[in-house]
């Protein structure tokens, strides 16, 4: 459906989702390092939410946070999807999300959007899953999907020296669309806009980067050329720093790092012009956000990945401290969402973005859909909103780092957020907003607030679906040793 110009004022959308990336990871976060001039007008033209959570420390069940509005594992998505069923059948979780579920894209087609959706997907490529196109995108190029199609993208780039993707663990074709992937993201993300510039469009646009393997050019790299970092600087907390100090190689792994997220920075940049210059910006919301924490370099050849910032924030990807599930979360509205403000206050959740963005786009969120976030739109907009109900996180499953090794399951209220295992152990009380390095346990003194979120916490996980992992900690085996996992998480 064409949708005549001036006849509907409703927003354009689009989403762009990094992978893997910190909270600190940018110029405008508190990046000591880093340039990244686009991220940095996002922030002076929009508002940057500093308390923003995803639902998940990894990948595919943050993924189908964003896309549903609910917790991952009320679909089973405990952990991320791979192209081998027995590895999906040994952690309890489906092939791929169920296509029959709401998702945000859908609900929005059949109120005359076009969808689009480019780069990564990670919601299902196993046992006859099926392509995006089953859950409401009209338009789609995608990898870590059902046949990869966008790895055919980068057969026209320059090949990748054999040592590079021998030591990466992939085939030349994969290394050389990882090398390019920003390029051939945004590529597609603009032919997207330019065609359907005269419609109401909503855009998912899921980079790679900088998820391992970072492979930049010396192009790329000599941006960083003379940068000589030090893992005393002081934009990083106390626990960046320890990371960083036991890191292999700091140099090396800072200059691949931040040349990979300055090359994004460029081609999320040729997104933002081209919408800019085709007299869109001012009816299209931009929402910029990570799917979870950094990478730890101690995960094989992600060890270039390894050094994204969490700034103050303790732990990294797969943990539930602060770490490993707050990311960035920028959104720009020009005269709708206050520029240049740095919200500290609101918190604001994955699971919100498919009720915040259907009320903006005047789309009534089915009756039978329990979503578990609620429209932010207000805060989007400048107002102070107090959250009507607690986040809940659930993670079982291995946890490199032992000083990140977080307790099963975790609950934020206001200003507190309790870690715990559903046996009653590892107790972990923290004033998050006095304390975001969650350092002092606070649970001796708070027994009553302890008491009333392991009791909400444990109700809420209650409500989930039969899990064979989480059955296993009854029997009191360790949820990071169960089961087995693979030493890096290749999509």
């Amino acid at each position: 459906m064409q949708v005549p110009a001036g006849a509907d004022d409703r927003p354009n959308v689009i989403f762009i989702l990094t992978d893997d990336q910190g909270c600190g990871d940018g110029a405008a976060f508190g990046h000591p390092y880093l340039k990244t001039p686009t991220l940095d007008r996002l922030a002076a033209e929009g508002s940057h939410f500093k308390q923003f959570y995803v639902a998940s420390p990894v990948c595919s069940p943050s993924r189908a946070a964003f896309m549903t509005g609910q917790y991952p594992a009320r679909h089973s998505v405990d952990h991320i999807y791979r192209n081998d069923t027995e590895w999906n059948d040994r952690l309890g979780i489906p092939h791929y999300l169920d296509p029959s579920v709401e998702t945000l894209p859908g609900m929005l087609r059949r109120a005359g959007y076009v969808t689009g959706h480019f780069g990564k997907w990670h919601l299902g490529k196993a046992g006859g899953a099926p392509d995006p196109g089953a859950y409401g995108i009209d338009e789609h190029l995608t990898y870590a999907s059902p046949g990869d199609p966008m790895f055919a993208c980068a057969d026209e780039m320059e090949p990748v020296p054999e040592q590079l993707w021998r030591e990466c663990g992939r085939s030349e074709e994969q290394a050389r669309f990882y090398r390019y992937s920003s390029q051939i993201i945004a590529d597609q993300a603009i032919n997207f806009i330019e065609k359907h510039r005269d419609e109401r469009f909503f855009m998912n646009v899921w980079t790679a980067v900088p998820h391992a393997p970072l492979l930049p050019t010396e192009t790329m790299l000599a941006e960083y050329r003379r940068l000589a970092p030090s893992a005393d600087a002081r934009q990083f907390g106390r626990w960046m720093q320890d990371y960083l100090r036991k890191a292999p190689d700091l140099e090396r792994q800072m200059k691949t790092y931040c040349a990979a997220m300055t090359d994004l920075d460029v081609h999320i940049g040729r997104v933002i012009e081209r919408l800019d210059a085709l007299g869109l910006a001012d009816n299209t919301i931009v929402v910029f956000a990570s799917d979870n924490g950094p990478e730890d370099y101690e995960i094989g050849n992600a060890r270039n990945a390894g050094v994204g910032n969490t700034g103050p924030l303790r732990a990294r990807k797969r943990s539930l401290y602060e770490g490993g599930i707050r990311t960035p979360l920028l959104v720009r509205w020009p005269g709708r969402v206050p520029a240049g403000r740095v919200d500290d206050e609101n918190i604001v959740a994955a699971v919100d973005l498919l009720p915040t963005v259907c009320e903006l786009a005047g789309v009534e969120v089915p009756a039978d859909i329990a979503c578990d976030g609620t429209s932010v739109a207000s805060a989007w907009q400048g107002a102070k909103r107090e959250r009507s109900k607690p986040l809940h996180w659930e993670w079982m499953f291995k946890i490199w780092h032992d000083d990140y090794v977080s307790p099963m399951l975790a609950i934020r209220e206001g200003d507190w957020k309790l870690l715990h295992n559903p046996d009653g152990s590892r107790v972990e009380l923290y004033d998050v907003n006095q304390d975001p390095e969650e350092v002092t346990n606070r649970a001796a003194d708070y027994p009553d607030v302890v008491n009333r979120l392991r009791e909400a916490s444990l109700a809420w996980q209650r409500t989930l679906p039969e899990s064979r992992v989480r059955n296993q900690w009854t029997e009191h085996v360790a949820p990071w040793d169960v089961p087995p996992e693979d030493p890096l998480d290749r999509d």
